[in-house]
């Protein structure tokens, strides 16, 4: 059961990131937030095995981290 959760966590978080790349309207920065958020929930759920602490924790530290990458630094 926990494999079927952790399994479908996973495909959750590829569907997000794969609908983010049809963004056209986002900046780049917004999208580098989404990407990281994604990215971030998909190693929370790798790494908890499908916590959902886990999941929200990684997306969050994620979008912070892709936050600042899209940061225009001048």
């Amino acid at each position: 059961m926990k494999t079927i959760k952790s399994l479908a966590l996973l495909i959750t978080g590829v569907a997000v990131l794969l609908s983010v790349c049809g963004c056209e309207g986002m900046s780049r920065r917004d999208q580098n937030t989404a990407l990281g958020a994604g990215a971030g929930a998909i190693g929370g759920a790798l790494l908890t095995g499908g916590n959902a602490i886990g999941v929200v924790g990684g997306a969050a530290v994620g979008g912070i981290i892709g936050n600042d990458i899209g940061h225009d630094r001048r």
